[in-house]
This record gives structure tokens, sequence and C-alpha cells, in this order.
């Protein structure tokens, strides 16, 4: 609660104030003052003279602070003073508060329409703002239509790039020529044709494109002009081929003549074939099927010319070689009249020209064949240059035709591969035949040279050439094995013409047979070595149906042809594991032989003592050795005797022998 001095100066200040407003120009003016100057009035409370009052007052106070009541009545009454000058005060100001009222009216009226137009306003701004997005809005709307037609235009001159053919490839899809002057403008053709079909395919293409009609009508039109292009290529080629086989067929240079052998040279031809390999290849990728009468118009006609090359080469082959026909078999006749030994005919070295030359020929064409008709094989090199020199062995297997993966593929080569060396085998048997009935021996050494590529060619899984040299390596085997069974059967012959005890002649033929076959190797043994047991198994199963006819000179017989067997046979045994197994064979049966005619010998020559000796063995069993020489013809004197005749029959008949 309020001290007394506190309200004295509440009232104080209420009067100043009042009296403030009263002494303005107007009483209206005064009431807005009061408010305006509000700050100020706080600032001065009270003057220089009230303020001297209220310290005296104070002091008053102060000095009378034991007079309490007293001074809080005096302050009572002094407030009742001031409230009753204030409310007078209040009453004096009416009018004024009225126009205060009057003006708070009109202020609060002004206020109102205020309102209403910031109302208004504020809904044309909502409205100006609406317009303001919607205008922002179509102006992106219309920044990305713009953008979206930019993109648009870009996406179909990139579409119209596909649709149209371009001038420089149109004469060349729809009607050029395929000379080998314009075959680089074709292969852009081509490669540009390939292209177009690809990019226009479902799966490389926008689907909103690949509805479209004009899209689907230039593809159908890329289709038929595909079409018209390969067909017309596939028929030029079909027709080169055989033209260009046909220039060298009828060239006779290109084969041999007499007295000149002509080594194939297909070089010039593979030139011109390589030009259109690259074209074979975009045939092969628009139109597959268009392969296959193109790879048989090539091989009908390459297969002409390499058989007409074959039979020129093999027939001046025999016709120059200087061989003479062996007039007397083997293992019949005078043993004069054969071919002496260390004369190796040059037959066999006909046949190892024949090979040398046309197999590695062989395996280059299967090689071109594949890469140059598309078969799914290593990448065909250009840069491979033919020569006139036959390659090695080994060269010929590095450019050998490695196997596709697709095995259908793969049975279309071999299909082509047969094709187009169809028919070569039989000048090759017509070798092999020749070279047989002019000496038997040389298909040891076409044998071996047969062998021998066949082991080059291991790596050929796929191909003709292998084939071939299966069946030539077959033919040879057989005519050897004929020749073998042939002198077998001479040998065994004469198990039925036994006309004279001794070496019979077979024995030292075989000598003469062995040392001609061994010039003959070269290479593998086995065909030699399979020979020799054939024939020496019979040589020797013969000799002991010969021994058997005269029972009384088996062993005679068994060691004098055995005994020249060894002696025939010494040299080539020691070099010859073959012939040595039977060399041992031959002197353990020696050995065995004079075994058992040493000991008919001693039998016979003392037969008397033998059965002596035999009766003294058989007494022993009945009676002791003292009772022996009591028995009849079993004394000392019968055995002095006994003893002296057959020693004496012992010596003549050593003087006899």
């Amino acid at each position: 609660m309020p001290t007394r001095a506190e309200q004295c100066i509440d009232q104080e200040n209420t009067t100043t104030k009042a009296t403030q407003v009263a002494t303005k120009d107007g009483p209206m003016e005064s009431f807005f003052m009061e408010a305006e100057s509000e700050v100020t009035i706080e600032k001065d409370l009270v003057s220089q003279a009230e303020e001297e009052d209220i310290e005296a007052l104070l002091g008053n106070y102060v000095m009378a602070i034991g007079e309490a009541e007293a001074f809080s009545e005096r302050m009572k009454r002094e407030l009742t003073a001031l409230e009753s000058a204030n409310v007078y005060a209040l009453m004096e100001t009416e009018s004024i508060v009225e126009e205060v009222l009057e003006g708070l009216e009109v202020a609060s009226i002004c206020v109102e329409d205020m309102d209403e137009w910031l109302g208004i306003f504020n809904i044309k701004l909502r409205h100006m703002r609406e317009d303001i997005q919607t205008i922002e809005w179509r102006n992106n709307r219309l920044e990305q239509q713009s953008v979206s037609n930019v993109a648009l235009t870009e996406e179909l001159d990139k579409l119209l790039v596909f649709l149209q053919i371009p001038p420089e490839f149109e004469e060349s899809l729809t009607g050029g020529s395929f000379d080998e002057g314009n075959m680089v403008k074709n292969v852009e053709a081509c490669e540009w044709l390939t292209s177009a079909i690809k990019n226009l395919e479902g799966s490389n293409l926008d689907p909103c494109y690949a509805k479209l009609r004009a899209v689907r009508e230039k593809r159908a039109e890329f289709v038929l002009l595909k079409c018209t292009f390969v067909r017309r290529a596939a028929e030029f080629l079909r027709n080169y081929f055989p033209s260009l086989i046909d220039s060298m067929l009828n060239d006779k240079d290109n084969f041999s003549q007499k007295g000149q052998l002509q080594r194939p040279d297909h070089s010039d031809m593979r030139y011109k074939c390589r030009k259109y390999a690259k074209l074979l290849q975009f045939i092969k990728s628009l139109d597959k099927s268009c392969m296959a009468p193109l790879r048989k118009a090539y091989c009908h006609s390459l297969n002409l010319l390499i058989r007409r090359e074959a039979r020129e080469f093999s027939n001046e082959l025999r016709s120059s070689s200087k061989a003479s026909k062996s007039s007397t078999p083997l293992f019949e006749g005078p043993a004069g009249a054969n071919q002496p030994a260390g004369v190796i005919d040059s037959s066999a070295d006909a046949y190892a020209k024949m090979i040398t030359v046309f197999i590695p020929f062989l395996v280059d064409e299967s090689s071109f064949l594949a890469h140059f008709m598309c078969f799914d094989v290593a990448a065909f090199d250009d840069s491979d240059s033919e020569t006139n020199s036959p390659r090695s062995t080994s060269e010929a297997s590095a450019s050998s035709v490695k196997p596709s993966n697709d095995a259908a593929d793969l049975g279309l080569l071999n299909g082509c591969l047969q094709e187009l060396l169809d028919g070569i085998q039989e000048d090759f048997y017509a070798l092999v035949d020749w070279a047989f009935k002019l000496d038997p021996l040389t298909c040891i050494a076409m044998h071996g040279i047969t062998d021998r590529y066949i082991s080059a060619q291991k790596a050929e899984v796929a191909g003709y050439v292998p084939v071939l040299l299966d069946d030539l390596e077959t033919r040879i085997t057989i005519l050897f094995g004929r020749f073998v069974d042939d002198a077998c059967f001479q040998i065994e012959k004469y198990e039925r013409n036994v006309k004279q005890v001794g070496v019979v002649p077979y024995i030292p033929r075989f000598s003469q047979l062995a040392s001609r076959m061994e010039q003959y190797i070269n290479g593998s043994r086995e065909l030699v070595d399979q020979a020799y047991t054939k024939i020496v198994t019979i040589m020797f199963v013969t000799l002991e149906k010969i021994a058997q006819v005269e029972p009384k000179y088996v062993d005679i017989v068994l060691l004098e042809n055995y005994a020249a067997f060894q002696h025939s046979l010494y040299d080539l045994a020691n070099v010859v594991p073959t012939l040595a197994k039977y060399y041992h064979q031959a002197s353990e049966a020696y050995e065995q032989a004079c075994s058992r005619h040493i000991n008919l010998v001693i039998y016979i020559h003392f037969e008397k003592l033998f059965q002596y000796a035999r009766r003294i063995e058989e007494l022993m069993y009945n009676m002791s050795p003292e009772e022996i020489p009591f028995q009849v013809g079993m004394s000392k004197v019968d055995f002095r005797k006994m003893l002296k005749s057959s020693l004496t029959a012992g010596q003549n008949n050593q003087c006899n022998v």
C-alpha cells in the first residue's frame, strides 16, 4: 500500500497534468497532445517549485516524525482535496471527452475503410500472383517445348540419315558392275546396307520409332534392296569362278608336259579371288543361304583344274622315271634272276615327288577354301604370299584348317573339301599301283613317306588331306601284304616239291630280300618288321616240315639250314632287332638239332655198349653185383669182345664221316 508521501506526489502530478491540459489551445488539441507528449511528462513530473515544496514537506515530515497520526490526517485531507479537484476537472472536460470519442469513431470508420481497401488490394495481389505463376508455368512449358523440339529435330535428322540411301551407294546397290575396279565401292555400299538394316532392327531402334510407318516401309525397302544386291552378286560370282578356271584350263603352260614337270601354281587365281573375299563375307551376313551354290560352283570348277594338274603330273612322273620291272618272283627260279641288292627303284622317288608336291598344295587349297568361303575359322591373312616353291611339311601343317566350334558348319566344310578334292586320289592310286608292279619293295619306301606326312597332319581334325593319306597308307599296306602273302606261298611250295636234301633256296634269298628291304626303309619299321615276322615264321615252319620228309636226315637238314640262316643274316641281325630275335631263335634250334644228332650218332655207334649197360641195370634189380658176371653173356670175356667190336665200328664210322 502506498505511503502518504507517495499519495501526495500522485495528487500533485494529477493536478499538474489537468492544469497543463486546460492551458493548451483547445480541449481536443490538448487531449491529443497529451498522448503525444506522454514521454515528455514522464521525464518532467514536477517543476522546480513543486520540488521545493516537496522538499519542505519532507522536511516537515522528518521534523514532525513523532506526530504520525496528525500527519496521516493531514495527508488524508489533502488527498480528499486532490480527488475533489480531479473530479471537478473531469467534469469540466466532458466536452473534450465527447470530441475525443467522436474522433475515435471517425478514426474507427477510417480504419474499417482502410481494412476493406487492404482486403481488396490483397485479393488483387493474390490474383496477380496467380497470374504471374501461370505466366511462369507457361513460359517454362514453352522453354521445355523448345528444347524438346530441338532434340526431336536432331533425332529426326539422325533417323533420316538411316532412312536415306546415299547417292554414291544407290547405283552400286541397284545396278552397278562387279568388276575388279568397282569392288571398293561395292564393299562400301555393302557396309552401309548392312549397317542400315541393323540400325532399323527393333532391338537397335527406339520402340517409338519402330512403330513409325516410314521406318517400317524403309526397312522393307532395304530388305528388298538387300535381296536384289545379293542375287546379283551371287549370280556374278557363280559365273566368275568357272570362267576363271576355264582360262587356266585352256593354258597348256599350267600343266606338266613331256620332259617337263610343272608344279601347280594358283597364286594368280587366289590373288584374283581375294578381291571378292569381302564381298563373300557380306553375302554371308546378308543372306547365308546364297553361300551353298557359290561354294558348290567354286569347288566344282577348281576340282576340274586340280584333277587335271594331278593327272598330268602323275603321267609325266611315270613316263620320265627310269624304273625297270622285276622279271622273276623273289622266291622262285634261280637266285641270280632277282634284282641285286643295293639298287633302289626310282618308282619310289616318283611317289615321293608326287607326295612332296601335292600334299602341301592340297593343304593350302583346303585352307584357302575354308577362309575364302567364309567358314568359321581363323581370319585369313591377306599378306600370305604364294610362291612357286613347295612348302615344307611344317609350313603345311601351320596353315591347316582349324575346326569350327559349330558342328553343322564343320560338316559343311568337310562336304566342300570332299567335293573340291574328290577324284584326285585316283592319280595317287595309279602311281602306287605302277610302282608296286615295277617293284613290290617300293611299298616300304612309299609307306614311310606317307607315314611321315600323316604324322605331320595330325593337327588336322577336319579335311580331305588326312583322309587321302590314310587311304594311301591302307592301299600301300594291302599291296605289300599281298606281296608278303605271295612270298609265303612260294616258300610253302617247297614243302610239296622237295627234290634234294640240303640248304633250301629260300634261306639265302631271304637274306637278299632283307638287305633290299632295309635299303627301302625310310622312317617307320613297323611294316618291314611285320613282314619279317610273317616270312621267317613260315620259313621255319616249312623247314621243319621239309626235314620230316627223310626221318633219317631230320637233324642234318635242320643243322644245315639253320646254320645257313645264321650265316646269311649275321650282319643284318646286328642292326635289326627283329632279325636278331629270329637269329637267336635259329641259333637255339641249331644247337638243339646238333645235340639230337650227336646223341643219335653216339647211340648208333655204341648201341651194343648201351644195351650191355641197360642189361646190367635190369639185373641189378634182382641180384647182387657179384652174381652178374656169372650170367650168360655178362662175363668179362663177353664184355671185352663187345667193347672191342664197338670201338672198332666207331673208328670205321668216324673215318667214313
